[in-house]
């Protein structure tokens, strides 16, 4: 029996060593600027951003997002969510049109983002849902409140819109959304936006289905951000903070868990997903949704283009309504 003893050892520690290197040596690489994303904010006009404003998040952490008041009588109200490494002036343009609609619009500046604490990670999985159920309660937007999330905004959204605290919106607006590595609308890379660091990632996930969490503020991936807006956004993500802004990892299942009005809106040009394979991907799952796409539209201008802004609040508009 002692002479088998260290032969039984060997596979464990085989692992453990697997999971070390995997751990230290298997993180993202930066990937190069991807103009695409980044240029298009250097001509926008940021004229009238509102102050932040802060609400105090369960934890005592002070959270930042921008107020829009409607444009006459409130007809309702729309938080936005914005995309990966951004912030909430990232959706100014589009915060501006929902307004203009006659909806009190609020843009989000996550926690790990903008001015809601260090950048690029957060303490655990779940943490984003905690902070939203407190702005809505600190806040109380009008009803009736839609949810509207773009690109990983738009993959956290579907992740709340398919949790247990769904009610809270009365709707949702997932624009150009994230859904799953796995899902059909995604390009390898995120299309060019995004390194991952895939061993890192399988390191982390084995350890925690068996509940080790404590390396989950490693990073797993880092964006295409042209240099001179590394230091404003935020370069990369922490596993908690990459997990929890997607849908879980059987996303198929979250989709079917929707239970409040869903619509998706997405550019027909849109480099960053696969945008004619959105509608396929919500009939797969067996929650179909109404998906409208835009032409000569991509991946940002989504949220900066005069005619998508308009057609998202539209959207919005009619999610409103009664049978929307």
């Amino acid at each position: 029996m002692r002479r088998i003893l260290p032969f039984m050892l060997i596979p464990p520690l085989c692992i453990a060593g697997a999971l070390a290197l995997a751990l230290r040596f298997g993180g993202p690489s930066l990937p190069p600027p991807m103009p695409s994303i980044s240029d298009p904010f250097r001509h926008v006009d940021f004229t009238g951003l509102p102050a932040l404003s802060r609400f105090k998040a369960r934890d005592g952490a002070s959270l930042a997002f921008r107020a829009y008041p409607a444009a006459g009588p409130v007809r309702g109200s729309v938080v936005l969510v914005h995309g990966s490494s951004a912030s909430s002036s990232s959706l100014h343009v589009l915060a501006k049109a929902m307004a203009a609609a006659g909806l009190a619009a609020y843009a989000l500046d996550l926690r790990g983002h903008g001015e809601s604490g260090p950048h690029g990670s957060i303490a655990y999985i779940g943490q984003l849902e905690d902070d939203l159920e407190d702005f809505v309660h600190a806040v109380q937007p009008a009803g009736p409140a839609t949810l509207a999330g773009f690109s990983s905004g738009g993959g956290f959204a579907l992740r709340f819109a398919g949790g247990p605290r769904q009610k809270l919106f009365a709707n949702y607006l997932l624009l150009s959304p994230f859904i799953s590595r796995k899902a059909a609308t995604f390009r390898p890379d995120a299309g060019g936006w995004a390194k991952v660091g895939v061993p890192r990632i399988i390191a982390l996930v084995l350890l925690n289905k068996v509940g080790i969490r404590a390396w989950n503020g490693l990073e797993v991936v880092r964006f295409a951000l042209a240099p001179d807006f590394r230091a404003a956004l935020t370069p990369g993500y922490s596993f908690a903070l990459a997990a929890n802004l997607q849908p879980p990892e059987d996303y198929q299942a979250a989709i079917r868990a929707m239970g409040q009005p869903v619509r998706l809106l997405a550019g027909q040009d849109d480099e960053v997903f696969r945008a004619d394979r959105f509608q396929a991907v919500f009939q797969a799952a067996g929650r179909p949704v109404p998906v409208t796409l835009l032409p000569g539209i991509g991946h940002v201008a989504l949220t900066l283009d005069p005619d998508a802004v308009r057609a998202a609040a539209d959207q919005v508009r009619s999610l409103d309504q009664p049978g929307g």
